[in-house]
């Protein structure tokens, strides 16, 4: 079979009108996926056409999956630390074992794909344990030795890298076998520790200020973005470019934001800049740079009214009347969506439709 026809070429073709496929773009885009043929849809493009669902059962085990490899990592305690290298190599092959072959078991159920791609990458998480226990018991470290294994989560060393470059084969290992694309995420946050733990080597230098960290952080999380742009255009099943947008808006988004700069116009343009992560939001259909983006402009809205305009009675009510337009933007919007999806089609340039993802 040959790929579906978009609404956009029906329209091309003069079987429906520019509004009409608008329109039908959008009743679409707010149903769920129907099912195959016979009833049933491979859980692999199911879970594409869906997108990541937050309802209660996709939210209980995304947290629970999120509990676990915290509890094993960031908030692992010293004195869990003080088990020595020995017991948390066992507890890290124990528990990678147990959770691979629970995910992988209900992985091959179709209607269980997600908790069995969350169990997949609970074990994925379990690599930096492994890898730092080794580290341990044989005194191999590539730098100087960085701390217990608590510190991997709280501080820059160069000593983390062979934790990092493990969990990040594993995780693409992984992603080979089971299209699942939380999986992504890990190998997104250790590419993020990678690019932190280089930059001191990298620039010879032992002072590693929270302006460099944020520095580093901004221009990581931008790669990340457009990585994971050309993922979206390119992919066709998992949604591995969901997990990479959220880590690398997150990682821009941050080391913009903590950025320290005394000039009003560097900070206007820091506003501007998230209003543009709202547009970008627009364009790709992805509402995290619109969270994002959000939040900065709020950023800076607390600023001005803490600093520039401290003095100011009219102030909360002029900001009070521009959130009220806002809100009125977005009714009328919300009323008038699909005339404006189908001016926004009509009207973008054939080289940018290009660079938006089909599939969105």
């Amino acid at each position: 079979m040959g790929m579906t026809p978009t609404f956009e070429a029906a329209a091309d073709a003069g079987i429906i009108t520019p509004d009409q496929a608008a329109k039908l773009a959008v009743f679409y885009h707010d149903r769920p996926p129907a099912a195959a043929v016979g009833g049933a849809t491979t859980a692999a493009s199911a879970e594409f056409a869906a997108g990541p669902r937050f309802d209660l059962a996709h939210t209980l085990w995304y947290f629970g999956a999120l509990i676990v490899l915290s509890a094993m990592g960031m908030f692992s305690t010293i004195a869990f630390a003080s088990l020595g290298p020995g017991a948390l190599l066992v507890t890290a092959i124990v528990y990678a074992a147990a959770f691979a072959f629970a995910g992988d078991h209900l992985w091959r159920r179709r209607d269980l794909k997600i908790p069995g791609g969350l169990l997949i990458t609970i074990a994925v998480g379990m690599a930096p344990m492994a890898v730092f226990a080794v580290q341990e018991m044989t005194g191999a470290w590539v730098f100087a030795e960085p701390g217990n294994y608590k510190s991997f989560f709280d501080y820059v060393k160069g000593g983390w890298l062979p934790m990092e470059i493990a969990t990040l084969i594993v995780a693409l290992v992984a992603i080979r076998f089971y299209r699942f694309g939380f999986i992504a995420m890990v190998a997104a946050v250790m590419l993020w520790f990678m690019s932190m733990d280089l930059t001191p080597w990298i620039a010879q230098t032992s002072d590693f200020s929270w302006s460099l960290r944020a520095t580093v952080s901004m221009w990581f999380g931008l790669g990340l973005i457009v990585a994971a742009w050309l993922v979206d255009v390119r992919q066709r099943k998992a949604d591995y470019a969901f997990w990479l947008h959220l880590a690398g808006a997150a990682a821009f988004w941050g080391g913009l934001t903590f950025q320290n700069s005394d000039s009003e116009l560097a900070k206007f343009l820091y506003c501007l800049l998230n209003v543009g992560l709202m547009g970008f939001a627009v364009f790709l259909s992805r509402r995290v740079y619109a969270v994002f983006g959000a939040l900065g402009v709020m950023t800076y809205l607390g600023y001005l009214s803490a600093k520039l305009f401290m003095d100011s009675a009219l102030f909360p009510f002029a900001l009070s009347g521009l959130g009220i337009g806002v809100i009125a933007l977005g009714l009328f919007y919300h009323r008038h969506s699909a005339r404006l999806a189908a001016a926004f089609e009509r009207y973008i340039p054939d080289a940018l439709k290009k660079l938006r993802p089909a599939a969105r």
